[in-house]
């Protein structure tokens, strides 16, 4: 008996993880400019301001919640905080515009309540 040939069927995951690839091949941030890279998790969301020619981080924030606090909010609603989070500090650090970076993910969800609660604090992208 001959097995017949398999194919391969790619994950969610490895095909979010090829289309970040080819985002971050045309993306790049610079210290006027820095990259501002989304990321998230099954539990919280969280945002850098990234300058790729140095590779540090120049502002972060993250949406987890506060010590003592016993309610967990919905991951749009965490986005839409640490978009306004990474706005302020983005401010008080000097920078107005950035390079939005949505990691592989459509832009839709937590992405959009993050993207837009940052072009509200301030940013331009």
């Amino acid at each position: 008996m001959s097995q017949l040939p398999t194919t391969k069927t790619s994950t969610k995951s490895e095909l979010r993880t090829r289309r970040h690839a080819r985002v971050r091949s045309r993306i790049n941030g610079t210290p006027e400019r820095p990259r501002l890279a989304f990321s998230k998790s099954n539990r919280f969301v969280s945002a850098q301001l990234i300058d790729d020619v140095a590779g540090r981080t120049l502002v972060a924030a993250h949406g987890r919640a506060e010590k003592g606090a016993k309610k967990q909010v919905s991951l749009s609603v965490q986005a839409a905080a640490v978009g306004k989070e990474i706005a302020q500090k983005a401010k008080t650090a000097g920078i107005k515009t950035v390079v939005f970076d949505r990691a592989g993910f459509s832009y839709e969800g937590q992405v959009k309540a993050l993207a837009d609660a940052a072009r509200e604090g301030g940013l331009a992208f």
